[in-house]
């Protein structure tokens, strides 16, 4: 829904969220490769580590809803501005950890924090575009948060050859700065009259696990579900990735963050240029078919790589794959989402969070019993998510058509 025209207008607004969602990944990303480095030295363990990563998404869970219904009633900008700086704290937290106990809190506070920024933020795009260029500008969040991801992995190891804690300050400083831009420039995308309408809803107050099982049961619940398979593949590939060429290529962590910056760039470029045109040309229906196809195909395939050149190529088709695929998710449940675009983001993202959440846990059990098998069942999660998407919109077209005759 096209609310604010005068924010229409401007493309400052869309850059300024773009970089804002750029910093907070950057923040994210940058832990990847040096996280295991950085908790050794406080005697945590394996389970350690994936109770810490596993923590963060968690609190996403929870929190993502709660957010984003506060952003439909006092509007986007006081969102997203709380989101910067309380994720600028959680990564200073991390950085002057004297404790395990520091680490959790600075993950449950960036896990908190970062939840408050991401859902608004799309709901602020939904705000500002008309459906026809929605796409296009999910397409140009995703590929900023796809760009932060893949040079976080690259700033945090060059970084760390200096220290551990660099890393966490220059995530920490950056998020101050842009939470300092976003008070003084950012300008609000929702207007009054619709937040004293949102304030007055009473469905706003339900409690976020019963919206969660409501919401699954409305239009959009189905695309929720795909939501979930979709960050549960995403997951399950990042969460084991360093471990699996470390144990079967040996590769050092500055290597890893090298794959990862690689593969991770041709995602955002997917994301920035290409998406939007296929969604155009094609419709939402069609490329998050393809999109699953694409990812579960480039999951299996990377279990036969066997060479730095070899690993580049089938993990760029997984990470193309899965780049359509986000952005074409968000665009199709925007459009099905009214004017609740802050409530309905925000539960998007506790189903990706909760994807975010089992996907590594799964991922480290099948790990332990084959190098190869997270790979092959992600492989599997996808084309669940490709058939599933098949038949419900078989269902759909066949309901559409009894109702026309």
């Amino acid at each position: 829904m096209n609310t604010n025209n005068n924010v229409v207008s401007k493309k400052g607004p869309l850059f300024i969220l773009s970089f804002n969602l750029f910093i907070i990944m950057v923040g994210i990303g940058l832990v990847i490769p040096i996280l295991p480095f950085y908790v050794e030295k406080f005697g945590a363990d394996a389970a350690t580590l994936g109770i810490l990563v596993a923590v963060f998404s968690f609190m996403q869970f929870l929190f993502a809803p709660i957010w984003g219904r506060l952003s439909d009633k006092i509007g986007r900008k006081p969102l997203i501005t709380i989101g910067l700086f309380g994720f600028a704290i959680a990564e200073f937290v991390f950085a002057f950890a004297s404790g395990l106990w520091m680490l959790f809190l600075s993950r449950i506070l960036a896990g908190t924090f970062g939840s408050a920024l991401m859902p608004t933020a799309m709901a602020y795009v939904s705000d500002v575009t008309s459906e026809k260029k929605r796409g296009q500008g999910m397409g140009v969040l995703g590929a900023a948060m796809g760009l932060g991801i893949v040079v976080g992995p690259g700033i945090g190891g060059w970084l760390a050859e200096y220290d551990l804690s660099y890393p966490f300050l220059f995530a920490g400083i950056a998020a101050t700065m842009a939470g300092i831009v976003s008070v003084i420039i950012l300008p609000e995308s929702y207007p009054k009259e619709a937040r004293v309408e949102a304030a007055n809803d009473t469905n706003e107050k339900i409690n976020q696990f019963k919206q969660m099982a409501r919401a699954l049961k409305t239009p959009v619940g189905f695309l929720l579900i795909l939501v979930f398979l979709m960050s549960f593949g995403l997951a399950n590939f990042q969460s084991i990735f360093g471990y699996y060429n470390m144990e079967r290529f040996n590769y050092s962590p500055k290597e890893i963050g090298l794959l990862i910056l690689i593969i991770g760039l041709v995602g955002t470029i997917v994301q920035g240029g290409v998406v939007g045109k296929l969604l155009a040309k094609f419709g939402e229906e069609r490329v998050v078919k393809s999109a699953f196809l694409v990812s579960g195909i480039g999951f299996v395939s990377m279990t036969l790589a066997n060479s730095f050149t070899t690993i580049l190529l089938t993990t760029s088709i997984f990470f193309i794959g899965n780049s359509i695929l986000r952005p074409s998710l968000n665009s199709f449940i925007s459009k099905l989402a009214g004017n609740r675009q802050g409530m309905i983001m925000g539960l998007n993202n506790s189903f990706l969070s909760l994807g975010n959440v089992i996907g590594p846990i799964i991922a480290g059990v099948l790990f332990e019993v084959n190098i190869h098998i997270p790979y092959i069942f992600g492989g599997f999660i996808m084309i669940v998510g490709l058939v599933s998407t098949k038949l419900w919109i078989a269902r759909k077209n066949k309901i559409m058509s009894v109702e026309a005759n």
